[in-house]
């Protein structure tokens, strides 16, 4: 599946909203993304983009939760995660992630689809698809699947400037160590100093709130800048 226009100078809530005008004929009512939050703990999470906005409270709750984190991507299950959310929502997940799941049946919502795309360090994004109907077969999930990985490219690098901006230098150098290049080889790749290269570094590390060039490295993937 393909959106019908091009994206590159597009807001995050602009492609969301394309997004699910494009998923409306596959009974899909809402789209969530949650993302590592940089400075907190290894579960931590956050609502990076929600459509439609009045399902921020449910989005929220779901992030909240534990379900989908850490031990769930420690398991071996698949990237994709096919769930009808009415048959998890009370009994014995009730105190678990009964929350956030009644909060989405109460607004008409039955069925998830979720991607994940991992990061570095056991975190990952997460897109979430929402549809008020039970899916009949496994192949309509994976035809949503298959939207989010079309999507997510455009998604992932607009999410990412509107957390953070660094400039072109800044982000240039930044990947060139997550590649492994030392200063010395950074500067021969942009034909500059060193010293120009340290200094692009230092102020990339002081926009990510980090003191060593390995962890901006890290903290820029969790937050989709490589």
């Amino acid at each position: 599946m393909t959106l019908p226009v091009n994206f590159d100078s597009v807001g995050v809530d602009a492609i969301l909203a394309d997004w699910l005008c494009a998923l409306k004929d596959q009974g899909v009512d809402a789209v969530l993304v949650l993302g590592p939050n940089p400075l907190g703990d290894r579960d931590d999470r956050e609502v990076l983009a929600v459509h439609p906005p009045k399902m921020l409270g449910p989005a929220q709750a779901l992030a909240d939760s534990r379900d989908f984190g850490a031990g769930w991507r420690d398991s071996d299950a698949p990237l994709v995660a096919w769930q009808d959310i009415s048959k998890s929502a009370y009994g014995d997940q009730a105190e678990a992630g009964g929350r956030w799941r009644r909060m989405w049946l109460s607004h008409g919502f039955q069925t998830l689809v979720r991607v994940a795309f991992s990061l570095p360090a056991g975190r990952a994004f997460e897109c979430f698809m929402f549809s008020p109907r039970a899916f009949a077969d496994r192949s309509e999930a994976a035809q949503l699947a298959w939207s989010a990985f079309n999507v997510w490219p455009m998604l992932r690098r607009s999410i990412a400037e509107q957390r953070i901006s660094l400039s072109p230098r800044e982000q240039e150098s930044l990947n060139f160590a997550f590649e492994g290049l030392t200063a010395r080889e950074t500067a021969q790749r942009m034909e500059c100093s060193e010293r120009t290269v340290n200094y692009h570094l230092a102020n990339a590390m002081s926009k990510l709130q980090t003191d060593n060039k390995l962890a901006a490295v890290q903290r820029a993937c969790w937050l989709g800048l490589i």
